[in-house]
């Protein structure tokens, strides 16, 4: 089992802004072309034009419509979903050879696919259903927050960002050391009340989600989620949105 660096130089993620994200998609797209073309091993796809397409895809968005009690209009809630690099990530104790590991200079959460040998107890592990099997490659995959990308002195300032904060044309997302108080995307959580998702696990992610403010804001410690290891997974984090969202 490996272990989990106690402190972290950095605390780097995401923020994501649930009133400006328009759902159109083009994280998922540059994610998959970023991740396919440059880091590890390629993201599969499986008959991608039949009838019964599977792909590997590390950022997916969920859309969700919300009919307020009160009669309002009903309105849609983009819901972008990836690795939040947690501060206590289960994914990592429970590797059995040491693959997923965390980083103690910036905190990002990796797999080393040679070490990998695709037993899925990470992706059991994980209440938010963040790891994805690769059909073809048989490792385990996840957001990397293109570490291949924000290190490289190669290119340009602007770039040297995570592929989807980069190709965001509505400005829905945010990268940055989370972990520094005076950083913009700390003081843009602060400012709107940013959140955790399923808080109750103990995972201590460190992305973190702005709420719309089309309504009220969500409720910092946001729906209670169940325990039980079924409800776990995808489907425990698709529940806990659909439960969230009846809160405004």
């Amino acid at each position: 089992m490996t272990t989990l660096p106690q402190t972290t130089e950095k605390k780097l993620g995401l923020v994501i802004d649930l009133d400006t994200c328009v759902g159109c998609h083009a994280c998922v797209v540059s994610c998959k072309g970023w991740n396919t073309e440059n880091y590890g091993a390629p993201l599969s796809d499986v008959d991608p034009y039949g009838a019964d397409p599977v792909g590997t895809f590390l950022n997916r968005v969920h859309t969700y419509e919300v009919t307020p009690d009160d009669g309002a209009s009903a309105f849609a809630v983009h819901m972008p979903k990836s690795c939040l690099h947690c501060e206590d990530a289960p994914c990592v104790t429970v590797c059995p050879t040491g693959a997923s590991y965390k980083r103690t200079e910036d905190g990002i959460v990796l797999v080393n696919e040679q070490d990998c040998i695709g037993c899925g107890l990470c992706a059991w592990a994980c209440p938010y259903g963040a790891r994805e099997m690769d059909a073809l490659a048989g490792v385990m995959k996840k957001c990397t927050l293109c570490v291949d990308r924000i290190y490289n002195d190669t290119l340009p300032e602007e770039d040297r960002v995570p592929a989807c904060v980069r190709t965001c044309p509505a400005g829905a997302r945010h990268f940055g050391d989370l972990g520094d108080d005076s950083s913009a995307v700390s003081k843009l959580v602060s400012e709107r009340d940013g959140i955790d998702l399923m808080p109750e696990q103990g995972t201590k992610p460190v992305n973190k989600y702005l709420p719309p403010r089309l309504r009220d804001a969500l409720p910092a410690a946001a729906a209670p989620m169940p325990t039980d290891p079924e409800t776990q997974g995808l489907d425990g984090f698709l529940g806990w949105i659909d439960r969230t969202l009846e809160r405004f």
